[in-house]
């Protein structure tokens, strides 16, 4: 790996940068798509084809601390659902706008905390989805499950609607941690639900872990990670923890002081990183890992990994329609947004109208460096004769493009033969190389640690 003084020199440890789930960014979305556009996406999308479909559970019974996603705390049944039954007369919008034929490749219910939901809601909710659009056959039916918040009963009914992928929220084992980013969850309790989970034959499993928390040390996260391989995911995220309090208020309970230096969360990335690779696990770009069977790793091998707003993804849908609040939708024309408030989307549904707030057109210079970037983030190069067979661009402008990126970066990214690549030692910069990419201002968007 390239060593710290160069890395510090070339801005590693004070830069701000997108995770790039998107191209362009969240941030530059705008209120030029509304409602209009997003049904006429939908409806051109041609018959016979997958689709994936994301839904979208705002609700929690406690906020966590650390957590900078759209959520609203509920301790009873009745908000959600209210919130089921608008979501179902999304869905009835939905099915009215689809194509014939169509089927799910994708499908996954996120949040806020999905497993919220009372077994009866499970079951309601999935045979709404599943009569609009059938799960493909080789179609994977994947819920966000809080430990915390998921019993038998609960489990039986996701089960029994086809559940075949489960998402475990780790952070960190460490109770001091758990105290101070508000999330207490016993390595006990997690590991029951992880058997649970597999008692009913659902065999993938898909965990997150946090680096860069308050007090997190090598040592810590050692243990942290070791615990988390005790049970066996086939998947693993490992993210870096954004401290964006001036976006998630309730961020402002944990003590930025107790937070690592940007080179300490390098060092605790890499100390995770090194576990997963001793237990076998391949590394999938920036910040995933998996176990070879696992399809993240096969679509790696196969040079069809992908990029999207959960991280990464095998998925090869030709659109990702997003239901309920906040939901962000992907189609070849461009991204969509829900209202984020869950009245103001409530409220347009109510009135018999999708509620797209704002999202993006794409332009033919967004899919170019759209590709170009995600290519980057999945595979680490850019390969010249894919630009040139696909875009409307010489070899010359990406020759351009490249020259600019290796010089900002000290000859550390490659230009070969076929492309521009990033090699071993620089990879800690990747989403400082992709930025370079990146043909958007990013100086008001208030990104994350490029560490």
């Amino acid at each position: 790996m390239t060593g710290n003084v160069q890395l510090t020199r070339l801005g590693l440890f004070d830069a701000k940068v997108p995770r790039y789930t998107s191209y362009p960014t969240a941030p530059q979305f705008s209120g030029g798509v509304g409602a209009a556009e997003f049904t006429g996406w939908i409806s051109s999308i041609p018959e016979g084809s997958d689709i994936s479909l994301y839904i979208h559970i705002p609700f929690c019974r406690r906020l966590c601390w650390f957590c900078a996603c759209r959520t609203q705390g509920t301790q009873s049944a009745s908000p959600v659902r209210a919130y089921l039954d608008t979501l179902k007369d999304e869905l009835a919008l939905l099915k009215t706008t689809l194509p014939q034929g169509l089927h799910l490749s994708r499908l996954h219910w996120g949040g806020g905390t999905p497993t919220l939901l009372l077994p009866d809601m499970i079951t309601e909710l999935a045979e709404t989805i599943f009569d609009i659009v059938p799960l493909g056959k080789n179609g994977e039916f994947s819920v966000e499950i809080d430990p915390n918040e998921i019993d038998e009963a609960r489990l039986d009914a996701l089960a029994a609607a086809g559940m075949n992928r489960a998402s475990i929220g780790v952070q960190d084992f460490d109770p001091e941690i758990q105290q101070i980013i508000g999330r207490i969850q016993s390595y006990d309790l997690t590991k029951a639900a992880a058997d649970m989970i597999r008692a009913r034959g659902i065999n993938s499993l898909n965990a997150d872990i946090l680096y860069g928390l308050p007090n997190q040390t090598p040592k810590r996260i050692s243990e942290s990670v070791q615990k988390l391989l005790s049970l066996a995911p086939d998947r693993v995220a490992l993210y870096g923890y954004a401290h964006v309090p001036w976006m998630a208020r309730r961020q402002s309970m944990i003590p930025s002081d107790a937070l690592p230096t940007p080179e300490e969360r390098l060092r605790l990335f890499e100390t995770a990183r090194k576990l997963f690779l001793w237990d076998n696990y391949a590394e999938i770009g920036i910040d995933h890992f998996a176990t070879t069977e696992d399809g993240l790793a096969v679509a790696q091998r196969n040079g069809t990994l992908k990029r999207n707003f959960q991280g990464y993804t095998d998925d090869t849908a030709v659109a990702l329609i997003g239901m309920g609040a906040s939901s962000i939708s992907r189609f070849p024309q461009g991204f969509a947004q829900n209202a984020s408030a869950t009245s103001e989307y409530t409220k347009a549904i109510r009135e018999g109208r999708f509620s797209t707030k704002r999202g993006h057109v794409f332009s033919a210079e967004d899919k170019l460096r759209g590709r170009m970037i995600e290519a980057l983030m999945c595979d680490f190069r850019i390969d010249t004769a894919e630009m040139l067979t696909d875009f409307d661009v010489t070899e010359a402008e990406l020759n351009s493009m490249y020259r600019q990126a290796a010089d900002m970066f000290e000859g550390l990214p490659v230009i070969t033969n076929t492309g521009f690549e990033i090699p071993p030692k620089a990879r800690p910069l990747t989403r400082m190389i992709a930025r370079a990419f990146d043909a958007y201002d990013l100086s008001k968007a208030g990104h994350s640690s490029a560490v």
